[in-house]
């Protein structure tokens, strides 16, 4: 479980030193949901630049230069890859047509099968996400068509955020969660994994007290806002997956009806498909979920209990977050 966090300025009239505070804000406010390590990217005279280390955010001082028109944020909860190596961490650097920065949200299944298949090339970067960022930079061009690609190739649970040289932004929203406002009088976009992240940070600064509308994002849009506020919009095919706590099958998918929605909807509470899938492994019933869904003390608690029977080192993990 990570956070993806971040803000695209397109008028430009924000003061620098409210969008420095803000970037800490929201990059501090995002711990809960992983404190290993954390990172924003930013363009500086036409590069893209990457700050990260292996410590949580509020150790960290995010300061983003004057004149930054955009921030693409991350903190990372440890799955796969060694945050003490710092280039096991989010973002990370791509390169296509443009140079961009990655970011991911959720965990990938399939990263070691596309290397085998010679989709992608072998690296010393242990991290499953970098697979999906490889997979944009096989097609050369970064663009809706390859990422629909990556998003259809790829296979786990995820939401992306890339940010291109040109100060573009792009959200690739699959079955995790993500909130993304609209500041109109303001010229700002403000993003996060979720509500309670956004509400914090916005509070922080006293950017709760100005009007905003949400825009909507559905799983399976990619959206892209450039560097003017302009949105567009492009789709890719959802997969509905076998659990990988189960193996993997060729014969129909192992949830039935009600358990697809309950793995379509999870993102709206800030709850990872994943942990819905563990706990659906574990016995526990889709009415038994929903109930969690709506208490989330009780959530974490028996999430808790569930990881430490996977092993003490995710048990730690989870705790050291909630």
């Amino acid at each position: 479980m990570c956070s993806l966090f971040g803000w695209l300025d397109y008028q430009g009239i924000m003061p620098h030193r409210m969008m420095r505070k803000f970037t800490q804000a929201l990059a501090n406010a995002a711990e809960e949901r992983g404190t290993d390590a954390a990172g924003i990217s930013y363009v500086r005279d036409g590069e893209v630049v990457i700050y990260k280390r292996p410590k949580p955010a509020h150790k960290l001082h995010f300061n983003p230069p004057d004149g930054t028109r955009a921030v693409m944020g991350h903190t990372r909860m440890t799955t796969q890859g060694d945050e003490k190596f710092n280039y096991n961490n989010h973002p990370f650097l791509g390169h296509a047509d443009m140079d961009f920065a990655f970011a991911h949200n959720g965990v990938l299944w399939n990263d070691k099968e596309l290397r085998k298949d010679k989709l992608i090339p072998d690296t010393y970067i242990e991290t499953d996400s970098y697979a999906a960022c490889q997979l944009i930079e096989a097609q050369q061009m970064l663009n809706f068509d390859s990422l629909k690609y990556m998003a259809e190739t790829i296979e786990g649970n995820f939401t992306f955020t890339v940010l291109d040289e040109h100060n573009s932004l792009y959200i690739i929203k699959g079955s995790n969660p993500m909130c993304l406002l609209h500041f109109p009088v303001l010229g700002l976009y403000v993003y996060a994994s979720t509500e309670s992240i956004m509400k914090k940070a916005l509070k922080q600064v006293g950017l709760h007290k100005f009007a905003m509308e949400r825009v909507e994002t559905d799983e399976g849009d990619i959206l892209r806002i450039d560097k003017n506020g302009v949105i567009t919009r492009s789709q890719f095919e959802p997969k509905l997956y076998r659990s990988k706590y189960m193996g993997w099958y060729d014969e129909e998918p192992y949830y039935g009806l009600h358990e697809e929605l309950l793995l379509s909807y999870c993102g709206c509470y800030g709850v990872d498909s994943s942990d819905v899938e563990l706990l659906l492994e574990y016995g526990y019933s889709c009415d038994e979920i929903e109930d969690m869904l709506a208490d989330h003390d009780l959530l974490h608690e028996v999430l808790a209990e569930v990881k430490y029977m996977c092993g003490e080192d995710m048990y730690k993990k989870y705790c050291e977050v909630f």
